[in-house]
């Protein structure tokens, strides 16, 4: 067998070994009574766009789509989940102090306004969850409001 046949099927045998490394894809139950949509009272509209473009990373709703269970790409989704519920967790939005609820609001407005949120490269494969201008000033305009009346 040529070089090039022995280097294909160690990378086709690696591929499917990888494939054995389990990745936990459960979500934690969702309490409504700590639920940031339940408890802050969201409009409709806002919730919609919320669960378009923001819950799959920040909440325990996760929806993984079937790319999610290929590794490598199976990892980074994960790591990617993680990472987005470690920053702001709106499942459990009510297990938060005032502080970190304020930091997260002020930080979940910037990252909107500047297109840091929804990340590129999650758009790319959910397109469903690119916000229009409109949109994207609905969300800012309405954790704005939360932080200016100081409820949440």
């Amino acid at each position: 067998m040529k070089k090039t046949g022995k280097i294909i099927l160690w990378v086709i045998a690696i591929f499917a070994a990888i494939q054995l490394i389990p990745i936990d894809r459960t979500n934690p139950p969702v309490d409504p009574e700590k639920d940031f949509i339940q408890v802050m009272n969201t409009p409709p509209k806002i919730s919609g766009l919320l669960k378009r473009a923001c819950y799959d990373c920040h909440s325990f709703e996760t929806k993984y789509p079937r790319y999610a269970y290929v590794a490598p790409v199976s990892w980074s989704v994960k790591h990617h989940i993680n990472e987005g519920r470690e920053h702001a967790n709106f499942s459990i939005w009510e297990n938060y102090n005032q502080d970190l609820k304020k930091n997260m609001l002020e930080k979940a407005a910037q990252n909107i306004d500047s297109r840091k949120m929804p990340i590129p490269g999650y758009i790319v494969y959910h397109p469903e969850a690119n916000l229009s201008e409109a949109e994207r000033q609905l969300l800012i305009n309405y954790f704005k409001e939360l932080l200016e009346s100081e409820t949440y």
